[in-house]
């Protein structure tokens, strides 16, 4: 089975550091700058396409749109030692 995770090309953002997305299953990890991270399950796998399609789309908008505020996702809190 092949890993469809996509690291997202890195953009200049106030509070996202780092974003990983699986257009397959619509699922998003998401690494803040503060250093809490969070994964998020049954993410639109649209915007997923979406936001890899358009290179300048800011992260933290589409994190807040898409994940967080977002009614249909499920939030795990990931903890890193």
């Amino acid at each position: 089975m092949f890993n469809t995770n996509i690291l997202v090309t890195r953009r200049t953002s106030g509070a996202v550091a780092q974003l990983i997305v699986n257009p397959v299953t619509g699922n998003v990890i998401v690494e803040f700058n503060n250093g809490y991270a969070y994964s998020y399950s049954n993410v639109s796998r649209r915007a997923i396409i979406n936001l890899l399609a358009q290179p300048n789309m800011s992260l933290g908008f589409w994190v807040n749109n898409n994940c967080i505020n977002a009614k249909r996702t499920n939030t795990l809190s990931l903890q890193f030692v």
